[in-house]
């Protein structure tokens, strides 16, 4: 028993695009030079690109309302930076500073010389770095502890003749244990702990961020990139630099990078539709209607940049991939347009076959633009500026490129009926001969003789390739034999698709920003080479008040930070505590600090003596608001690991019942994008998988292919994830962008295939299934070929931002055409029974076909 039909919507949009059609047939000249003018009116806006770049890392690559945003506004407000005393522990954000990891040629030991030497000749240089002519220099400009320079301890330990030999991670100096974990890497120990070799050394220069200082500290940090990229006399050692302004210069100097490529991917493009659309018939030859096809596509990007940036929308680094989404959609557009234009009758009026070809195409564009743009528009609401941004502009695209399909595109595809109507020649529009001529020769006879059709269907003949689906593929893919083994290849499939999505790895490098052979990439890549065994220092903060004199509470509190210590990515041995440091002090002086009066009374002499703790504690008259201690992390080697970190410390944090505590370090408003991510991107494909299902209720009329269209959007998504997994793509804010584009196109060769299998005048599920394939096989491996094509060439870039896009569309355009040739067909056979004999005859009536 069939489904009941579901064509309130489809029936007469059809009638409206039918009319569209005839109008647009009618009067091509209107509507092919209307979109001209509007996109030279708003490509105007693309003059103003360099203003609106915004490419501000933590602004659009971080969640707008992260929790460790929240949590910085409240350290700022309550320990508030001592400029005198600085401590890197204690920043809340990265400051200025400049780093270099030196590493040692030939695995040796950077401890000893010649390549100890080389560093500290290094380090002279970049103390020697002046700006101003030379009125400031590093000593002008460093953080300061103490009226002196913060220094890299490491080199005046090794360098003093009074220390033998070196400790990690703490060394026993004469002003107290320094800690050497996160300075020293590839470290040899012996079994007492002192340092035997070391790989590498890490150096840093922290500078003062002062409004006073900003551009003279910008300008030590270029005389330090200089001087570390000029660097051409190290034989001994290898050295990789960074700065706090290095990860952002990257970005912005790479905005416009992918113009390039999309150049070269639109010549591709037009290549391959002009191959595509090649005819040996000199009137039917459509390699016009490709060039312009193209050319559609890229007046809906021209128009939709401009007329965003006309109206001040950031322009992010992301936005760059738009166009290549565009193109693809518009290639196939035009490729189905094409091919329904194709089944008409060639000696019909113009009108009347633009008509025809609008009155069915145009309702399965349709369907995928309106799938395409709610998607986008949900993306709007991402809690990632960076992923607004895009969404904002790809959705503007996609009306542009709808809009332009149904006029432009349109309009020159009737004023290339005309010419084919006239039978006039492909490159020369003279009239000639339908005919071979006997009396001319047969180069004469090849090159400007045309016209011919089917005079069995009075359409154009058809192609190898679609005679292939029709004559060759179809029959063999309904074969009792061939569904069935399709149906088991279906759940081998979904069953690798599901293994991978639990395997897939999440979190963001953030070298990934930068270009492979950029400063960025290289330093960072050293840094978890070499640094990885400790991890950032993480605060651990009260939040509110709280009766630190009370011994029962204070042993809850602290109960609550051996919890802390106990997780396996925490040093349980590194630990700084103003409140034991206290009470080491407090047993010193013989004070009874269980007492609140003396507790609180004593603690401004305490300062006094260590007045980095003053730091630690928000003291308002009587009462202690706030109060900090520091834990060290340690193994924290890739962004797994990293997201481990940050759940294990908020999970611990949040089952503390002695005080409200949260956790804290700069890294972590980057760390906050993984939580949100993976619930951004469950949500993005419920709610488009829900929304795809109501449009395609509405729009496809038989609602049971209604739900296997929705159901092809949760399995190219389970596949496309699964396969991230083996080509190592990461579940990042830039593959969420990616992967949210993706999910649209997982639905549109599926609901192609599915409204030409619905709408078919064929009576059997067999013969709809082949009849859908015959129209529309060709069509949609010209779409996901050429898309592909288009794309390859960001396989070959430097930046990842674009590698990920090439592999997750090449994912998705790869996995799509799968379902839409192979899976979708033989599914809907198998679940679709004999229509009733009104709803043949109904069938029978209908004219176009897709």
């Amino acid at each position: 028993m069939g489904c009941r039909r579901t064509d309130c919507l489809s029936r007469p949009l059809s009638g409206l695009f039918e009319k569209l059609g005839s109008l647009v047939g009618s009067f091509p000249f209107y509507f092919f030079v209307i979109p001209l003018i509007l996109t030279a009116a708003l490509g105007g806006g693309l003059t103003f690109l360099k203003d609106r770049e915004d490419n501000d890392l933590e602004r659009q690559y971080t969640p707008r309302k992260g929790p460790s945003k929240v949590t910085r506004a409240f350290i700022m407000e309550n320990f508030p930076y001592n400029d005198s005393m600085f401590s890197e522990d204690r920043l809340y954000d990265q400051g200025n500073f400049a780093s270099l990891i030196a590493v040692a040629t030939n695995e040796a030991n950077i401890l000893e010389n010649p390549a100890f030497e080389e560093v500290i000749n290094l380090n002279n240089k970049i103390l020697d770095i002046t700006v101003y002519n030379g009125t400031l220099g590093y000593n002008e400009l460093c953080v300061k502890a103490d009226g002196e320079c913060v220094s890299n301890t490491t080199l005046e330990i090794l360098q003093s003749k009074d220390e033998i030999g070196l400790s990690v991670p703490f060394h026993p100096s004469r002003s107290g244990p320094v800690f050497l974990g996160s300075v020293l890497g590839g470290v040899v120990t012996n079994e007492n702990g002192s340092v035997i070799s070391a790989q590498a050394v890490k150096l840093s220069y922290y500078l003062e961020d002062k409004e006073s200082t900003a551009d003279a500290t910008k300008l030590w940090l270029i005389g330090f990139k200089k001087l570390l990229s000029d660097r051409t006399d190290s034989k001994h050692i290898l050295v990789s630099y960074y700065t706090s302004k290095s990860k952002q210069e990257e970005i912005d100097s790479h905005t416009t990078d992918g113009v390039p490529l999309f150049l070269i991917t639109y010549a591709c493009a037009i290549t391959f539709s002009v191959i595509s659309c090649l005819r040996l018939d000199n009137v039917r030859n459509k390699v016009w209607v490709a060039v312009f096809g193209v050319f559609s596509s890229g007046l809906a990007i021209i128009s939709s940049l401009g007329l965003l940036l006309y109206i001040g929308v950031p322009f992010v680094i992301t936005v760059a991939n738009s166009p290549f989404l565009i193109l693809g959609i518009g290639l196939n557009n035009m490729f189905i347009l094409v091919s329904d234009w194709q089944h008409t009758k060639v000696k019909d009026s113009v009108p009347h076959r633009v008509a025809h070809s609008y009155k069915e195409a145009v309702m399965s564009i349709t369907i995928t633009a309106l799938t395409d743009l709610l998607k986008f528009s949900i993306g709007v609401t991402s809690d990632f500026p960076a992923v607004q941004s895009f969404c904002v502009y790809t959705s503007v695209s996609i009306v542009f490129c709808y809009f332009y399909t149904i006029t432009f595109f349109g309009s020159f595809l009737a004023l290339n009926g005309r010419r084919e109507a006239d039978n006039r020649h492909w490159l020369t529009c003279v009239k000639i001969p339908s005919d071979k001529l006997d009396h001319h020769s047969d180069s004469y006879n090849i090159c400007c003789v045309g016209g011919g059709y089917d005079s069995n269907t009075g359409t154009e003949k058809k192609q190898p390739a679609s005679n292939f689906f029709k004559d060759y593929y179809g029959p063999f893919l309904i074969k009792p034999w061939v569904k069935g083994s399709v149906i088991f290849l279906f759940v081998v499939y979904l069953a690798a698709s599901i293994y991978g999505c639990f395997h897939v790895q999440q979190g963001i490098e953030l070298y990934d920003l930068a270009a492979d052979n950029s400063h960025v990439t290289t330093f960072n890549i050293k840094e978890r080479e070499y640094f990885s065994a400790y991890g950032p220092t993480v605060m651990v903060i009260v939040s509110e008040e709280f009766p630190y004199w009370n011994e029962e509470k204070r042993q809850q509190l602290q109960g609550c930070i051996e919890a802390f210590k106990g997780l396996q990515f925490v040093d349980k041995d590194i630990f700084t505590s103003w409140l034991d440091s206290y009470y080491v002090y407090g047993e010193k002086s013989h004070l009874n600090l269980d007492e609140k009066d003396v507790f609180l009374k004593n603690l401004t002499h305490f300062f006094d003596l260590f007045p980095f703790f003053k730091q630690d504690v928000n003291l308002t008259g009587d009462t202690i608001y706030a109060s900090r201690f520091f834990i060290q992390t340690v193994d924290i080697s890739d962004g797994n690991m990293e997201m481990q970190m940050l759940n294990g410390l908020t999970t611990t944090a949040e089952k503390c019942n002695a005080a409200s505590l949260l956790v804290y370090n700069q890294k972590f408003i980057f760390y906050d994008q993984y939580d949100v991510v993976v619930k951004s991107t469950i949500k993005n494909v419920g709610v488009i998988t829900a929304v795809m299902l109501v449009v395609s209720l509405l729009l496809i009329p038989d609602p049971l292919c209604s739900l296997w269209v929705t159901f092809s959007i949760g399995s190219v998504t389970a596949g496309v994830t699964g396969f991230m997994w083996l080509w190592n793509v990461s579940l990042d804010s830039i593959s969420m962008i990616i992967f949210t584009v993706c999910i649209g196109f997982t639905v549109d060769f599926s609901a192609h295939v599915s409204y030409a299998f619905v709408t078919s005048t064929k009576t059997s599920p067999d013969d709809r299934a082949v009849d859908a394939l015959s129209n529309l096989g060709y069509p949609i491996l010209q779409g996901a070929l050429s898309t592909i094509l288009g794309v390859s060439v960001l396989a070959t870039s430097e930046f990842n931002t674009f590698r990920t896009f090439f592999k997750m569309f090449f994912l998705v355009m790869f996995l799509g055409m799968l379902h839409g040739l192979i899976f979708i067909p033989v599914i809907l056979t198998l679940l679709t029974s004999q229509p009733h004999k009104e709803e043949s005859k109904e069938k029978a009536d209908k004219i176009s076909r897709f």
